[in-house]
């Protein structure tokens, strides 16, 4: 197999994708893949991890298979790559038999280019017989965190697919097609796991930067939820409309998703929203498959703004315009944290990433993963054991949800990454943002070590807090723990106590098992403290009202910013109104052919036709996004319109 030069590689990105370069690690993937080598490559959502398989898809002698978990996902993307004039297709449960035959027809006959099959397929016979027929050139695993159980959506059908590759090298073909695994949250215990599982031979591994710059990471803790939840919303809907100026037609063009635990916190909170005016519609297991289906259509066609939904909703959905991703409750594990905060502001745009904590989402979390009934296992012992790191993966996420540090910074290091100067903090966090004073808690730290030396490290984080606190509750009494020299030891720290804990936990000066019932432990870094008296000192937040005024004078700062530095093709120096001609003539085009808008063109092409108003087809293809399909099919559409504007506009 030819390497294929940079030259080719960046006609071909132009061609059928409309990009004139590469983004972040695109290219490095994108080299080694056509360079036939194994590869393994971790992006964060929205980095365009898409393109560094399908690119290369389109340019190899051959077809390529993409294996991938879900129905919208594969939907999702065979739209896009049709209308950029890729020839592909699907095989999953959607189809009737006569339209699998003709996808099955076709493919023989070389009509296709990629072919997207749910990982279920690959141990069906009759597919495998059909496998071993074709010329493939590559097997591209798509979300590949599911074949490893330290992953948060561990799938058995995906430990299959090394036997699949296995099975068509015994059919005799000449050369094993090599194997390309993608995933946007993979830990790096979990990429030795994809490298394992999948039989990856001496592949390059690429972790791109996990960093979403443009997120606004925040946890709130608010007394009562949905009055912190409606008045979050009513103030980003009162900052679009003081921001943006409208035609009388045009209806806002941002959405947002609220990530729920449960099903039946789902149809409450819509039911609220919605009487309150909020253009809302629901989406869990529990309706019924087809207002399920018109409930992601609305959403996705911007027919409603907002989706409230479990944790169901959201993988293959590329919707470009989510400017805020809300968890109204505790989600379980940073990975599927990050993974579904990282649905808004894929286009580049600034957008909100927010949780909404409490106590009792570690109550409800805690009792899912107990009594869960939606998952096989193969035996006790592994359900004991998947369970177990379910825990530790919950116990991480209520960390970062009660940490004073940079929230950013915890995740990255979480997926083993350090942010760049981590003294300066992100300055794009609620914590980071928020006032804060710094207070010495060495005396604190080990009064606190050792009363969980004392308990001999066997009580959970309450009852430790009970014993500092001097509490003279039932427990405390029967195991007799009001008798121990630490208890009652902080009484005048009762406020602080809570927080040193985390502090400690998250610094590894304390550990915290991963039982059903965990339990404090002294952590690796405990000697530091009890032996080598460091000074610890923790990063305290401001009182509520400060925080308001901080968040207050930080949204003034970011409008001022907009509007005296926004660089010429940003959403803030353009034509409005053309803006909104564009907008609407798109959602034309696109309901015309019963596709998303973002199919057609991202926001970011509009904005960009916006600041160039081509006026040949020389000049549109020119513009992000702007393929050779795309050209010739939207061009002089385009054209006219932004002609006619112009023209109006002077006369």
């Amino acid at each position: 197999m030819s390497d294929f030069s940079s030259g080719q590689r960046l006609d071909a990105l132009k061609r059928y994708f409309g990009h004139g370069a590469f983004r972040g690690a695109q290219e490095r993937a994108v080299e080694s893949i056509l360079g036939g080598r194994d590869t393994l490559c971790v992006m964060p959502t929205g980095a365009g991890k898409s393109v560094c398989f399908q690119l290369p898809a389109v340019l190899l002698d051959g077809i390529t298979f993409v294996i991938s978990p879900l129905i919208s996902l594969m939907k999702d993307q065979i739209d896009s790559l049709s209308q950029n004039g890729i020839p592909c297709a699907c095989i999953n449960s959607s189809l009737s038999l006569s339209e699998i035959k003709n996808v099955l027809s076709n493919t023989a006959k070389g009509r296709y280019k990629l072919i997207y099959i749910a990982p279920e397929r690959l141990d069906n016979e009759w597919f495998l017989s059909f496998a071993k027929s074709l010329k493939i050139s590559m097997i591209v695993v798509d979300e590949a965190h599911c074949v490893s159980q330290w992953g948060q959506d561990f799938r058995v059908s995906y430990t299959k697919i090394s036997d699949f590759v296995d099975s068509i090298m015994l059919a005799g073909i000449p050369a094993r097609p090599f194997v390309c695994a993608f995933t946007a949250t993979a830990t790096p215990r979990v990429r030795e796991d994809i490298v394992k599982m999948l039989k990856l031979q001496d592949p390059e591994i690429i972790v791109s930067g996990f960093d979403r710059e443009n997120l606004n990471f925040e946890v709130r803790r608010p007394a009562k939820k949905f009055e912190e939840l409606s008045s979050f919303l009513r103030e980003l809907r009162s900052q679009e409309q003081s921001s943006q100026e409208r035609s009388s037609q045009e209806r806002s063009s941002k959405s947002g998703i609220i990530y729920c635990l449960t099903r039946k916190t789902v149809d409450e909170l819509s039911e609220k929203l919605k009487s309150l005016g909020f253009s809302v519609a629901p989406y869990h297991a529990g309706l019924s498959a087809k207002d399920r289906h018109k409930n992601q259509e609305d959403f996705i066609f911007d027919r409603v703004h907002i989706i409230v939904a479990t944790n169901a909703f959201g993988m293959g959905v590329n919707k470009s315009n989510v400017s805020f991703v809300l968890h109204y409750n505790m989600p379980k594990d940073i990975e599927s944290y990050y993974q579904e905060a990282g649905r808004a502001g894929r286009d580049g745009s600034p957008a909100d990433a927010v949780i909404l904590y409490s106590g009792q989402d570690i109550r409800t979390n805690l009792f899912l993963i107990n009594e869960s009934k939606d998952k096989q296992y193969s035996s006790p012992e592994e359900e004991m054991y998947l369970k177990s790191l379910e825990r530790k993966r919950l116990k991480e996420m209520d960390l970062y949800c009660n940490t004073h540090e940079c929230l950013r910074r915890y995740i990255l290091k979480y997926f083993g990454e350090e942010i760049k100067n981590p003294q300066s903090g992100c300055k794009n966090c609620g914590n980071c943002n928020c006032k804060s004073d710094i207070k010495d808690i060495t005396v604190l730290s080990q009064k606190i070590l050792s009363c969980v030396f004392r308990m001999r490290e066997n009580f959970g984080k309450n009852t430790v807090i009970d014993v500092l606190k001097g509490s003279k509750n039932a427990r405390v009494q029967r195991f007799m723990l009001d008798k121990l020299s630490t208890y009652g030891i902080c009484k005048e720290h009762r406020t602080e106590i809570q927080d040193a804990i985390t502090f400690l936990l998250v610094n590894g000066f304390l550990d915290m098992t991963n039982g059903e019932f965990p339990v404090l432990k002294l952590g690796g870094r405990a000697n530091e403290i009890l032996k080598d008296k460091i000074k610890v000192e923790m990063k305290l937040s401001a009182n509520k009202q400060k925080e308001s005024q901080v968040a207050d004078e930080r949204a003034a700062k970011l409008a001022a910013d907009k509007l005296l530095k926004a660089p010429a093709g940003t959403i803030s120096t353009i034509d409005q109104k053309l803006f909104a001609n564009l907008k609407s003539l798109r959602a034309k085009l696109a309901n015309a052919q019963n596709l998303p808008a973002y199919i057609i063109f991202h926001d970011s092409a509009l904005i960009d036709m916006c600041a160039k108003l081509p006026k040949t087809k020389e000049d549109f293809a020119m513009i992000s996004g702007v393929g050779a399909q795309k050209l010739e099919r939207y061009g002089d559409i385009f054209i006219k319109e932004i002609s006619n504007y112009l023209s109006a506009a002077q006369s």
